[in-house]
């Protein structure tokens, strides 16, 4: 779970790809864990946030506040410096307290943090309700598969193929609330 996953992203976003491979997957994609899930999830979200480029201008550069406040200054109580704060990316996993705090309370790993997020997520997520049309078309479409690769089909002879998942879940009343719902 090291940054090899995150170097390995960061290439790839920067030679323009728009598709992130492997996110929540270990083992060389033998295993998936929720937790490396949300891991990653922060490690893209801030490859986006740097793609995203920083902003340079006489405003951001802040010369004016860098010559009145001088060497060894106070910049932390500028008006420019609360302004732009929020700009740098805002991670929700990586603890950037000081030692003191973070031991404190209770010294979590990131692997922790993110194991307690995926927890989080898993138990309070509420999915979008999917409008009937959308639903419509996705039927039309397994509808299509079952036709084109079911047992019945000369594709599906050939590759032994003998039902869609979905269609041997409505056979078996399992997960007929999520698939025609």
């Amino acid at each position: 779970m090291g940054h090899e996953k995150t170097f390995t992203a960061l290439t790839a976003a920067l030679a323009g790809t728009s598709y992130v491979y492997g996110a929540g997957m270990t083992e060389s994609g033998v295993t998936f864990d929720p937790a490396q899930l949300v891991i990653d999830d922060e490690w893209i979200g801030m490859i986006r946030y740097f793609l995203g480029g920083i902003p340079v201008s006489a405003e951001t550069l802040a010369g004016a506040d860098i010559a009145a406040v001088g060497p060894f200054g106070d910049f932390l109580s500028l008006p420019s410096t609360y302004a732009h704060m929020r700009e740098q990316s805002q991670p929700r996993l990586m603890d950037r307290r000081v030692r003191e705090e973070w031991a404190a309370d209770g010294a979590t790993d990131l692997y922790e943090r993110a194991r307690r997020r995926a927890c989080e997520i898993l138990e309070n997520h509420e999915p979008p309700a999917i409008d009937e049309d959308v639903k419509e078309q996705m039927r039309a479409i397994v509808a299509r598969a079952d036709e084109e690769h079911g047992p019945g089909s000369v594709r599906g002879r050939r590759s032994g193929i003998r039902a869609s998942g979905i269609r041997a879940k409505r056979e078996h009343g399992v997960g007929e609330t999520n698939t025609r719902s």
